[in-house]
């Protein structure tokens, strides 16, 4: 009788517990960020996370009764590594949003495992056009390379700059950003006289560089991943380039904010057009900047910090319309979204859950002792040249 007793006692005592886990695991809502937290594309990890962080501390961390948990792991930048992490934050922690991803081949490998569990995924950092189109599930707040890249090839032959060669890294970013900006300076009557790619992982960027310099053009044309720039505007000045008359351009990516200071003198001038800039000039973006620096030891916010906190944004804003739930209701409600970010007014094309954002183009200028990225320039609205195909 009393073995018995005890025996019920127990099977009660776990059904509770199971009951409060139970409750405990409703009551949360788990985002799984997986980035590039060690190894070559580190900073971007590093912006994201605490931007991601920044916003939660500014917003709280719960919504519609549920928990915000951030659940934050390290893909070292590697595919492989970057799907099973995803595979084991759908199926052991029970995340509602799989969110981060520091470069295309990391959303790409992820991508499937969003589809057959129906969990939306947000890209913050990665860039190729062709991402969205890779999973119904997946939403951008970061940017495209297409979007930076026609910008800059409006921008340069209307200011004495009719012959150039590309150098871009080579891998899904780079290739889009060398077409998107090749078709669009063919079309205004450049000449682009050679198309250099640059391994992505060790590059070294002296022999490619000799090249350009070897073809004397008016301009060299360049993508590189974040945290790449400050090694090519090295060898950039090394091999004479800004000596003989050959300017930089390129997308944001080459004089990221993070790194822009470390770049030196050679660096002044360089004409690049982007998405966001520390330096933009609105209460909104002036609030973040402050909060950033604050909170992260006075390191700057780059375009990276920036696509994790309106990434929050957006899942944070979806989880009020949805009351909690998450799947397909959550995705839905992310598209079309419309806000004011530090970068400006951006939504959400609800048709192509891609990201539409004014491009600024900016030179980079010395003001009390520090460089910045300031924006002269605004083309309003751009929607992804890439989906226009």
């Amino acid at each position: 009788m009393q073995k018995r007793f005890f025996l019920r006692t127990v099977a009660l005592a776990a059904l509770c517990g199971a009951s409060g886990l139970s409750l405990a695991q409703d009551n949360a809502f788990k985002i799984g960020l997986i980035l590039p937290m060690t190894g070559p594309f580190a900073s971007t990890g590093k912006q994201i996370e605490a931007a991601a962080r920044l916003y939660m501390a500014q917003n709280g961390n719960t919504v519609a009764g549920k928990k915000v948990e951030l659940i934050v792991k390290d893909d070292t930048g590697t595919p492989d590594v970057t799907k099973r992490l995803a595979q084991e934050l759908v199926v052991n922690d029970k995340v509602g949003v799989l969110a981060g991803f520091g470069l295309t081949p990391l959303a790409l490998a992820t991508a499937p495992i969003a589809t057959q569990s129906k969990t939306p995924l947000v890209v913050m950092a990665a860039a190729t056009s062709s991402i969205t189109e890779a999973s119904p599930f997946i939403i951008r707040t970061s940017f495209t390379l297409p979007q930076a890249a026609v910008g800059i090839a409006d921008w340069a032959p209307k200011n004495g700059i009719k012959k150039v060669v590309t150098l871009v890294s080579d891998y899904g970013p780079g290739i889009d950003a060398e077409k998107f900006f090749k078709d669009r300076f063919l079309f205004n009557g450049g000449q682009v006289v050679e198309s250099l790619r640059v391994p992505l992982r060790n590059p070294d960027f002296a022999p490619f560089l000799q090249k350009v310099r070897d073809a004397k053009p008016d301009a060299v044309f360049t993508f590189v991943p974040s945290g790449a720039g400050a090694a090519l505007m090295k060898q950039f000045s090394e091999r004479g380039l800004d000596k003989a008359g050959i300017k930089l351009i390129g997308t944001g990516d080459v004089t990221d904010d993070d790194i822009l200071n470390s770049m030196g003198d050679v660096a002044m001038g360089v004409v690049t057009s982007h998405h966001y800039s520390t330096a933009h000039n609105t209460p909104t973006n002036r609030k973040f900047v402050d909060a950033f620096m604050k909170a992260n030891n006075n390191l700057r916010p780059n375009f990276m910090a920036v696509g994790g906190y309106d990434g929050m944004h957006v899942i944070y804003e979806a989880l009020k319309k949805t009351r909690g739930a998450g799947g397909e209701a959550l995705l839905n409600a992310m598209k079309g979204q419309i806000f004011e970010s530090p970068r400006g007014p951006m939504f959400i094309d609800a048709q192509t859950r891609d990201v539409v954002h004014n491009i600024y183009i900016r030179r980079v200028e010395k003001k009390d002792g520090q460089l910045w990225n300031v924006e002269f320039d605004t083309i309003k609205d751009v929607k992804d040249p890439g989906k226009a195909r």
